[in-house]
């Protein structure tokens, strides 16, 4: 009987042998990007079009504008953690500092309105690109691309 011990002692602890890894473990020592995540992908979008609300309205002066402009900075400031889309939460999901971000806010919007102030207004072009392995996009002047049939 301590022959039978001895030879699946020795089957474990054989170098040659594969290890074991169920998909969880192997993500956790590979690394979490957030492509692989679409969780993270989605409150990605989710901050990208907050960010870019602001952006686009925080320099106009109707009352939609005002609204949106307004939701986008309750949004940001809030600091609760009961929902997954809080502005806490999806920082902390995509490893960012919130304070960080809103510090930028605030200054970019008092840069903004210096700038309207001063008669030079800022161009607003969306600094986000995204890039999906399927979906290939064509770029350069209209001239050269043809329109399909």
């Amino acid at each position: 009987m301590q022959l039978r011990g001895a030879v699946s002692e020795e089957r474990t602890a054989t170098p040659l042998e594969p290890d074991t890894l169920v998909p969880a473990q192997y993500f956790d020592r590979v690394g979490s990007d957030v492509a692989f995540q679409p969780e993270k992908r989605l409150m990605l979008a989710v901050l990208e079009e907050a960010i870019a609300t602001f952006q686009r309205h925080v320099v106009a002066e109707n009352r939609r504008s005002q609204r949106l402009v307004e939701e986008v900075e309750c949004w940001a400031s809030g600091t609760e953690t009961d929902w997954p889309f809080s502005f806490e939460n999806v920082c902390a999901a995509l490893n960012l500092e919130p304070e960080y971000l809103r510090t930028g806010m605030e200054r970019w919007k008092a840069s903004e309105l210096l700038r309207i102030r001063q008669g030079k207004p800022t161009l607003y072009r969306f600094p986000f690109r995204r890039v999906n392995g399927r979906r290939h996009s064509i770029t350069g002047p209209r001239e050269y691309l043809k329109k399909s049939a």
